[in-house]
């Protein structure tokens, strides 16, 4: 694929703006782990949901959506639809909690919410487990896309891909901490968003797709695997029940609130915890989470899946790929392919936007996640357990060594893998059955450090065993094997805290005068801590019923947006017309009681 003089400029340029504001940020990341992992706890609400938007809007993400629509039609979707129930739950019932809690990561909340040597146990477990192992597979994922992506363009090895955007990632990440990557995250947010947007609009133009019209009459012709119909938006729940158990509703059900999965965490975790944090008030933690919900299922999903259907006129079968690109890696062909096989028709100078969106859109990712990895290294483990009253600039070098050391394991992981696709299985699977403890745990007090290790052991020993089943062939279908994860899990960490070691009550009583979580749950700690029922009722804003109220009308008004974008371009206004109507209904209730909560 050729590249014009004026593409490469554009490239240039896009590259510029996104990073060189993030240079002014080095001195004052440098001053405190709390600017270089927190950025001093004041970031405004739009900043904080820019960033958590832009973060998850990686280079994989449109790969991994092509993926799904060339195997599972538009339906497929669901397995991350679905996210949206625990998204807009952590609006309405954790974003103030964690904002309350005062820690500086999410893992700090262990020891301040649990005791004794489990306590420590499970934040030196985690902060490794999760900023060093389960890290590296995201950021694997991430650079397996930018591999492909370079592939197509440039025809460069893996190995070349990953030494290009290291450079870049290690450099910036290491340099202006966290302040730096929310700068970036912004910018490049517009950046990316005009890219795939222009993406799809040529891609639709395309003379053998004939424009909206000629998709939708073309695809509504055309059968996937199983004879699914590439356009619907909802499963075939009367002649393809399994695809609709798997990709709706296992997802809608069950998935929503039992996996741990990253930017869609049940309660909040990782970077979407980090910015909550982050955030200079509740208020902000709130707002920029409700912000990042509205934008990463409304505004983005749609160019992706527009530009993954035109791909399966272009390249009906992956061959028609390979004869495409002659030259491309054999082990790089995948159905995730197929988006960054689109972009070669791309006009001069749009292809230059695309190509430093992608970079952009990258870096953005893998400096949120070198920084986050990097937190839980030096804050969780080094800190605590290591070196506990060493100079904060100290603790800053650390982060920024730490940070060069998870590029580089990070970037042995990519060898590992494959399909974009495969790898959110494995990140699924591995997280199964943790994502209830990680709801309940703010509410019930009996909840342990015991159980969230029980509930890690069981969830990763329950996924070693599906995987030596499946390399030998006598594993159950991927759906079973996530139930049986959860039930397993489930039983495992509620035996545990009915039966287990207790948390110290001096403790419980702390953490519910810190953080004043709401709910039955507590009744008996708040008995201890001598705070009557009327004094824990007078907050209004932990109204449980308008929480409860906020989060039904927040997810319907977040999939009935979407489907309204989706029958506009499908044609099929009368569709359009009434799932708006339930938009502009669910949208004015829900701006009352977010009005009502910030009161």
């Amino acid at each position: 694929m050729q590249l014009h003089t004026l593409d490469w400029i554009i490239a240039l340029l896009s590259v510029a703006v996104c990073f060189a504001p993030a240079l002014f940020f080095g001195k004052r990341s440098g001053k405190s782990t709390a600017e270089f992992f927190a950025s001093g706890r004041s970031v405004p609400w739009w900043l904080a949901g820019l960033s958590m938007v832009a973060t998850t809007f990686s280079s994989d993400t449109p790969n991994l959506v092509a993926n799904i629509v060339r195997t599972e039609g538009v339906s497929g979707n669901w397995r991350w639809w679905a996210f949206t129930l625990t998204g807009v739950a952590t609006v309405f019932f954790y974003a103030r909690l964690w904002r309350r809690s005062g820690v500086l990561t999410d893992l700090e909340f262990y020891e301040l919410r649990y005791s004794g040597k489990a306590a420590s146990a499970v934040r030196g477990f985690r902060s490794i487990y999760l900023g060093l192992l389960f890290n590296c597979v995201i950021m694997a994922t991430v650079n397996l896309a930018a591999c492909k992506i370079a592939a197509v363009l440039f025809g460069f090895q893996r190995w070349q891909t990953l030494l290009a955007v290291g450079l870049l990632n290690v450099v910036f990440a290491a340099h202006s901490g966290l302040w730096g990557v929310l700068v970036i995250d912004m910018i490049q947010f517009f950046i990316k968003m005009s890219a795939v947007i222009a993406a799809a609009y040529f891609a639709v133009r395309l003379p053998q797709v004939g424009g909206l019209s000629g998709l939708v009459d073309k695809l509504s012709h055309l059968h996937g695997p199983g004879g699914i119909n590439y356009l619907s938006m909802l499963p075939d729940f009367k002649s393809n029940w399994d695809v609709a158990v798997a990709v709706f509703v296992i997802p809608i059900s069950v998935q929503w609130w039992a996996t741990w999965y990253p930017g869609a965490e049940p309660g909040g975790g990782s970077y979407i915890a980090q910015r909550m944090l982050a955030s200079k008030s509740e208020k902000d933690a709130l707002g920029g989470t409700l912000f990042f919900n509205v934008a990463h299922y409304v505004l983005r999903p749609w160019p992706w899946i527009l530009t993954a259907l035109a791909s399966l006129i272009v390249y009906p079968q992956l061959s028609d790929i390979q004869k495409a690109f002659p030259h491309l890696d054999p082990t790089l062909i995948g159905h995730d392919i197929a988006f960054p096989a689109m972009l070669r028709f791309l006009p001069a100078g749009w292809m230059g936007l695309m190509l430093g969106g992608l970079i952009a859109a990258n870096s953005s990712t893998i400096l949120t996640h070198l920084n986050w990895g990097a937190s839980y290294l030096v804050h969780d483990f080094y800190r605590r357990f290591v070196r506990q009253s060493a100079p904060e600039k100290h603790y800053v070098m650390a982060g920024r060594l730490a940070t060069v050391i998870l590029f580089v394991c990070s970037s042995a992981t990519v060898f590992m893998l494959d399909t974009a696709s495969g790898a959110f299985n494995v990140i699924l699977q591995i997280g199964a059955g943790t994502g209830l403890l990680y709801l309940v745990r703010w509410f019930w007090w009996r909840v342990t450090a015991w159980c969230e290790i029980v509930a890690m052991l069981s969830s990763f020993g329950m996924s070693i065993l599906f995987l030596i089943l499946t390399k030998n062939h006598a594993a159950p279908s991927t759906a079973a094997q996530l139930l049986i994860t959860i039930a397993v899990t489930t039983v495992c960490w509620l035996a545990t805290a009915y039966l287990g070691p207790q948390t110290d009550q001096a403790t419980l009583v702390a953490f519910y005068k810190k953080v004043r979580p709401n709910g039955p749950g507590w009744r008996p700690i708040q008995v201890k801590a001598g705070v009557s029922d009327a004094a824990a009722a007078l907050d209004r804003a932990e109204n449980f019923p308008l929480s409860l109220l906020g989060w039904f009308t927040g997810c319907i008004m977040i999939w009935s947006a979407l489907f309204t974008v989706g029958n506009v371009l499908y044609g099929r206004m009368d569709y359009a017309v009434g799932l708006f109507a339930v938009f502009a209904v669910s949208a004015a209730i829900l701006i009352q009681v977010v009005r009502r909560i910030w009161r």
